[in-house]
C-alpha cells in the first residue's frame, strides 16, 4: 500500500471535521431500537411489517436530502465567491491607488498608508460583522483609535470603513491628486465591495426555511423508526447494525447541509475566512513595504538615461 493510499484511507476515519460528534447519539438510539425489535421478534412477538416500506418512499426522502443538501452548498459557493471578489476587489483598489495617486510630499505617503490599512480593516471587519463578533484587537491596529471607536458602536463596520475610503478618495479628486476617470474607476470598485458585502449578507440573513428543516429532520426520525419493523424478518439480529448504518448515513448527509448553511463560522467546514483574511493583509503589506511611486519613476528614468548613454 502506497503512501497516498494509507493517507486516503485514514483520512476517511478522521473526526475532526466530520459530522459523526454531531449524529453520533441519533445514530445510537437508532441502532438501540433496532436491538430493541429484534429483541422481540426473537421471543415470537409480530414486529415484521413488510407493508410499512411504503409509508414514506425512499425515492422521496432521496430527493428531499439530495435538494437540502445542494441548497446548503450552493449557498457555501456563493459565499466563497464573494469573498473571492472581494480580495480580487481590494486587490485592484490597493494597486491603483498605489499607482493613480502621487506622493509630492511625505504626508502623502502617510495618508496612503492609512487608505491601504482601511482595505484590510475592511476584510477584518466584514468577518466580525458575519459572525456577530465586536471589534477585535487587530481592528483596532489597522485604523486610528477615533476610528476604533466609532466601529464599536456602529451598526455596519465594514459599510463605515468603506466611507472612510470613498471619503479619501474624494479629497484626493478635490487636490487634483486623481483624475476624475481614476476617481470613477476606484469608486466603482469600492460600489463592488459594498455589493459582495451585500451578498454576504444576504446568504447570512436568509437561512433555510424552518419547516422544511423541521419536517426533513421529522421524516428522517420516522423512516429510521419504521425500518427495523420491515426487514427485522429478514435481518433478525442484524437489524441493529444495518439501521445504524442506514440512520448514519441519512443524518449524515442532512448534518452536512446543515454544518455548511452558513458559510462564515467558526467551524472547521466553514469558509476559511481568518485566512483569507492574512492573505489580503499579506499582499497590501507588500505594497506598502514597496518604494513609493514617485522614486520608482526616478529610478526607471536613471536606468533608461544610462542605457541611452
Amino acid at each position: 500500500m502506497s503512501l497516498k493510499q494509507i493517507e486516503k484511507f485514514s483520512s476517511s476515519l478522521k473526526m475532526t471535521g466530520s459530522v459523526i460528534p454531531r449524529i453520533f447519539g441519533r445514530v445510537l438510539w437508532c441502532g438501540a431500537f433496532g436491538l430493541f425489535i429484534s429483541i422481540l421478534y426473537f421471543y415470537k412477538i409480530p414486529v415484521s411489517a413488510k407493508s410499512l416500506g411504503g409509508v414514506i418512499p425512499s425515492i422521496v426522502l432521496g430527493l428531499l436530502l439530495v435538494f437540502r443538501t445542494n441548497t446548503a452548498y450552493e449557498r457555501f459557493w456563493e459565499g466563497r465567491k464573494a469573498w473571492g471578489s472581494i480580495v480580487n476587489n481590494v486587490r485592484n483598489l490597493a494597486r491603483l491607488i498605489c499607482v493613480a495617486i502621487d506622493e509630492t510630499e511625505p504626508q502623502h505617503r502617510h495618508e496612503k498608508e492609512q487608505a491601504l490599512k482601511l482595505l484590510v480593516a475592511f476584510a477584518v471587519a466584514t468577518k466580525l460583522h458575519l459572525r456577530s463578533q465586536p471589534a477585535s484587537e487587530r481592528l483596532a491596529e489597522l485604523v486610528s483609535p477615533l476610528q476604533f471607536e466609532k466601529l464599536q458602536t456602529a451598526n455596519n463596520p465594514p459599510l463605515e470603513t468603506i466611507f472612510w475610503i470613498s471619503d479619501y478618495l474624494q479629497a484626493k479628486h478635490e487636490q487634483l491628486q486623481i483624475s476624475l476617470f481614476q476617481m470613477n474607476e476606484l469608486q466603482g470598485l469600492l460600489n463592488n465591495l459594498v455589493d459582495m458585502l451585500g451578498t454576504c449578507e444576504r446568504i447570512l440573513r436568509t437561512p433555510m426555511p424552518l419547516a422544511y428543516a423541521i419536517h426533513l429532520k421529522q421524516l428522517l426520525v420516522l423512516f429510521c423508526l419504521l425500518l427495523p419493523f420491515q426487514v427485522v424478518d429478514e435481518l433478525k439480529w442484524w437489524t441493529a447494525p444495518a439501521v445504524a448504518v442506514v440512520s448514519f448515513t441519512l443524518f449524515g448527509i442532512e448534518a452536512i447541509g446543515v454544518e455548511i448553511e452558513n458559510p462564515f463560522g467558526t467551524d472547521p467546514n466553514d469558509l476559511p475566512l481568518d485566512k483569507i483574511c492574512e492573505t489580503i493583509e499579506q499582499n497590501i503589506d507588500d505594497l506598502i513595504c514597496m518604494e513609493p511611486h514617485y522614486r520608482r519613476l526616478n529610478i526607471y528614468g536613471n536606468n533608461i538615461g544610462e542605457q541611452l548613454n
